[in-house]
């Protein structure tokens, strides 16, 4: 085949048929062709060119021997960056210390993001300085640290220990404590389960659960992050305007009836909330824009004194003694112990203070939400996984550590509290611990506002790390702003983060806000239990956690407990169903925007592992028997290779994923478009990748479920054997092969077609594959172009069901669904047509089909056509016809008898009987005629595909053709296969 003849084109390539009738195959600017000008897949020279580019990692170039040649941009042979380095056979490269590096990164055949894979350029001079690294200390223990140790331990906890008891209290600390240990080791499992890059929880979760969730949870728990950085501040400056009230430069009064008596009392303001807010938010900012340095040195600024105060709080605890230092004090006494032990859940007002009318009943699901907030904080040190020095040791202990000292640090503090004073203390004394701490009150003010801020220095420190993580993988566009370079701090994310931070202090009461922190905690520590949970239970090759004290148990357990946590706050509406709805509903709205304009790519994520595990177990239930008909789906194989060429950029006709939509029912299956290409493998494997690549994504551009596949065979005839053969698996083998019907197969260049058309069919036959041919693919509707009129069966020969099946899957598309399907019986004259009737609609009745049912009785097959039994235009076509196949058959002969060879048509022996060969032009034209006088305005024809005869000329066989399809603008010839696609039973 001349592969410079276009298979449409329009003009002088335009063919004139039988008839006058012009046949309007493919060309460049072809309506169908016109909607395919806006995809740029890529022509094979660019793809090919960017399968031989060097990626980050790779070693040298590959010339076409497979051996490492010179990059002439890079100094060529002789160039300052020539590598050495001994091969094997001289072929294969020995590991190289660049290879081993480039293992480290996440290496995928489509990059979805800069950091996974991206090209990287040696360049000379100096190195560029790493940046400085932090410890397990440093870099996770303290963060964690100093994030879980908060606000709530000081001025809450001890009234929680007097409200549940020692004994709730204990239990209230383990579940809380278990659920973030739970947490800490799926988090140290994953974490240490290769190398990993910024991002924390949001980086995990996303390369366990797929980029869609990643995101959704990542940028929830940066709100979160964000917003509790306002919380923190608004604690601290509260706290330090309560110790200090001279300090404020607004004042409030506020009067407090108490009975007949009123007192003013002075309360602090709004405003010096938010001034005071805004200077030691930008203060902290200005620490966080100084860097990992610059947060090293603050850092323990902030834990040595909050150490200290619990220090002192514990030393005013030894020293108490009864009603030493306030009264209600007991110092540490048995029978206090004792008293403390039970719970004594009650009702109280709106500041905590026990009154039998208040609003506000407590229980121990109540305490449970409220006691949470004090033990998260663990994902400060995974948060800057990017600035530590190994990742993989240091989350793990750091982690871990934190949680456990916290924990234990509660589990005391629960032991002494509940000993060291009465009930009515506890429940009355907001500020115990500074009531008790030796060796003055001030100190647990300063605790408490050193806490307060060293959580909110963590929060502007990881937040803004969390969303550079984002953003430098590409996913979202809108987060390009934030992108940032490896080791280079986050300035933008830092300011952005400020900018919500002070946002939320401006607000001054953020009562309407803080429960969505909480709950997006409670999303974070969800997600990172349950990709553990399934990179557990699917265990796959590359699932190899350093940290082996872990089982999936263990993180369902820790998946539950944070649903449970969740669930009990939102049931005692301390997290309303309103702010539980608004967070679910973000995080939905974040998914659901980032698959349809995220670019996310493969990251191996645990669901497609879920997804590979199912897909092989299925298959192997379906074992190799026949399905049933009730299961049977159409898998249809699309025959892409045109007869001739199609435009460049073009990989597939425009109109046959269209076609491939309509055999499916609302869009369930899969599809298989093939390609086969001329030459040798070894030679022409790179073209194949960069042809597949193609028509990928013709296929995605098309919304049509398939996958592409790309042959190279020494021919055609061959390629599609091999396919037919071997393509698929088990009972996942295409079924049905689609092509589309040779219109130019009479072209003087195009001899092959008939030879390689028959052969096709043969094939299919042998391998017991159905068959559909379609004629008239270019004027094919689409989705959005609605028809009318019928759909028209000419039911010829027994198929198992096929050709009516595929009538029904053209009516569940928008573009058929106002069609009606008419089936027209072919019989012989002394046929009972009544009763062949009344059998075909019972039985289209039992199949649940609605169709209008015809019988057509012709005269036997073997009358030829007398005067006035047909038209003009059909009498020229099959005298046309006729002397065509006789000129042919004069010419083989004649070719025969030159080279004293048998009888010889494509490359075989062939037997031709001249009657026979008449007998087969007549009923081809027969039904042509027939078809065109009840069928000429039908929406779709389709009809039965007679088989090529045996040991006939494949020429003839193309002329039957020619005149069965001849004046029909869209047709279908199916062909099925020796089973039932269709039962009558359910």
């Amino acid at each position: 085949m001349d592969n410079g003849d276009l298979e449409g084109g329009g003009g002088d390539l335009a063919f004139h048929g039988k008839g006058g009738r012009k046949y309007s195959p493919v060309g460049a600017h072809d309506r169908a062709v016109l909607e395919m000008s806006s995809m740029d897949p890529g022509s094979s020279s660019d793809s090919k060119s960017c399968v031989r580019k060097n990626n980050a990692g790779t070693v040298g170039n590959l010339d076409s021997d497979g051996r490492e040649g010179s990059n002439p941009e890079n100094g060529g042979a002789n160039g300052p960056y020539q590598e050495h380095k001994l091969e094997l056979f001289g072929f294969d490269s020995l590991v190289s210390i660049l290879g081993l590096k480039s293992m480290t990164g996440e290496q995928a055949p489509a990059l979805s993001s800069p950091r996974d894979g991206e090209d990287v350029s040696i360049t000379s001079g100096q190195p560029k300085p790493s940046a400085v690294k932090m410890g397990t200390m440093m870099g996770v223990f303290v963060p964690c640290l100093q994030s879980i140790l908060g606000i709530i331990y000081y001025i809450r906890f001890s009234w929680i220990v007097g409200m549940g008891g020692i004994g709730d209290a204990l239990l209230l600390v383990s579940l809380c404590g278990l659920c973030t240990f739970l947490t800490g080791i799926s988090l140290s499992a994953i974490a240490t389960n290769g190398a990993m890059k910024g991002g924390g929880p949001y980086y995990l979760i996303g390369r366990a659960l797929g980029p869609e969730v990643g995101v959704s949870i990542g940028l929830c728990f940066f709100l979160g992050n964000a917003v509790a950085g306002a919380l923190y501040v608004l604690g601290a400056v509260e706290t330090f305007l309560k110790a200090l009230p001279s300090a404020g430069i607004f004042t409030e009064t506020t009067t407090k009836v108490n009975g007949t008596v009123s007192e003013p009392i002075q309360s602090i303001s709004t405003h010096d909330l938010q001034i005071y807010g805004i200077v030691v938010t930008i203060i902290l900012c200005f620490i966080v824009f100084g860097g990992v340095k610059m947060i090293n040195r603050v850092a323990p600024a902030f834990l040595i004194p909050v150490l200290f105060s619990i220090f002192c709080i514990f030393i005013g605890i030894f020293l108490a003694k009864k009603d030493d230092p306030a009264p209600g004090v007991t110092g540490l006494s048995l029978e206090s112990f004792k008293d403390n032990w039970s719970s004594d859940y009650k009702n109280t007002n709106s500041a905590g203070i026990p009154d039998a009318e208040g609003n506000v009943h407590w229980n121990f699901h109540a305490l449970v939400g409220l006691f949470f907030p004090a033990v998260t904080g663990i994902m400060a040190g995974s948060n800057r996984s990017a600035s530590l020095e190994d990742t993989q040791r240091s989350i793990p202990i750091g982690t871990l550590a934190a949680t456990l000292t916290t924990t234990g640090l509660y589990l005391i503090s629960v032991l002494l509290f509940g000993a060291v004073a009465t009930r009515d203390k506890l429940l009355t004394d907001r500020l115990l611990t500074a009531t008790i701490a030796w060796p003055f009150p001030a100190i647990i003010h300063i605790g408490i506002i050193l806490s307060t801020l060293g959580a909110a220095l963590q929060s502007l420190t990881g937040a803004p790390r969390l969303l550079a993580a984002i953003s430098n993988d590409d996913i979202l566009p809108v987060l390009n702003y934030f992108k940032v370079a490896e080791g280079s701090e986050p300035y933008m994310a830092t300011l952005f983060t400020a900018f919500i931070c002070m946002g939320c202090v401006i607000i001054g009461n953020l009562d309407l806000i803080t429960p969505t922190v909480t709950m997006f905690f409670l999303l974070c520590y969800s997600g990172v239990n349950l990709s553990c949970f399934l990179l557990d239970l699917l265990d796959a090759p590359s699932w190899r956690p350093r940290w082996k004290f872990h089982h999936w148990s263990f993180s369902l357990l820790g998946a539950s407990l944070c649903i449970a946590v969740l669930f009990a706050a939102v049931i005692m509406f301390l997290i309303s169903w309103s702010f539980t709805v608004v967070s679910l509903a973000l995080a939905s709205l974040i998914y659901y925007y980032v698959s349809i304009k995220g670019k996310a790519g493969d990251w191996g994520d645990g669901f497609k592992s879920a997804y590979f595990q199912l897909a092989l177990r299925s298959l192997r239930s379906l074992g190799a028997n026949q399905v049933h008909p009730k299961n049977w789906y159409p898998i249809p194989l699309i025959f892409c290779r045109p007869w001739g060429k199609l435009p460049e950029n073009v990989p597939c006709h425009p109109k046959l994923a269209d076609f491939a939509n309509c055999m499916k029912k609302k869009g369930r299956g899969m599809s298989i478009f093939i390609n086969i290409l001329d030459g040798d493998y070894h030679e022409r494997a790179e073209d194949a990748k960069a042809a597949c690549k193609q028509l990928d994504t013709y296929i995605n551009y098309k919304n049509c479920e398939g996958v592409a596949e790309i042959v190279v065979a020494p021919n055609m005839s061959e390629g599609f054997r091999g396919v037919v053969q071997t393509m698929g698996l088990g009972n996942l083998k295409p079924n049905i092969v689609v092509m589309r019907y040779p219109e130019i197969w009479r072209r003087e260049n195009l001899k092959e077609i008939p030879g390689r058309f028959v052969g096709i069919i043969n094939d299919c036959i042998v391998a017991n594959k159905a068959v559909v041919i379609v004629k008239g693919l270019d004027e094919w509707p689409n989705e959005y172009q609605r028809q009318y009129g019928t759909i028209d069966l000419y039911w010829i020969v027994r198929d198992g069901g096929l050709m009516l099946l595929l009538s029904q899957l053209l009516l569940t598309k928008e573009s058929f669904e106002s069609c009606k399907i008419q089936v027209f019986c072919i019989a012989e004259e002394d046929t009972d047509a009544e009763g062949l009737k009344a059998d075909v609609k019972k039985f289209l009745y039992d199949l649940r089909m609605q169709a209008e049912v015809f019988v057509i009785a012709i005269k036997s097959w073997d009358v030829q056509p007398e005067n006035g039994s047909q038209p003009d235009e059909s009498k020229e076509a099959f005298t046309a016809a006729q002397q065509r196949v006789a000129d042919y058959l004069a010419e083989i002969k004649e070719t025969a008898k030159k080279e004293g060879t048998p009888l010889m048509a494509d490359g075989k022996p062939v037997i031709v009987n001249e009657q026979l060969v008449e007998k087969f032009l007549y009923t081809t034209l027969k039904l042509n005629s027939t078809i065109l006088r009840y069928s000429r305005m039908a929406a779709v024809v389709l009809v039965s595909l007679p088989p090529p005869p045996v040991s006939h000329p494949a020429y003839c066989y193309m002329e039957y053709m020619d005149l069965l399809v001849d004046n029909l603008p869209r047709l279908l010839m199916v062909r099925g296969y020796r089973r039932d696609v269709v039962t009558l039973f359910t």
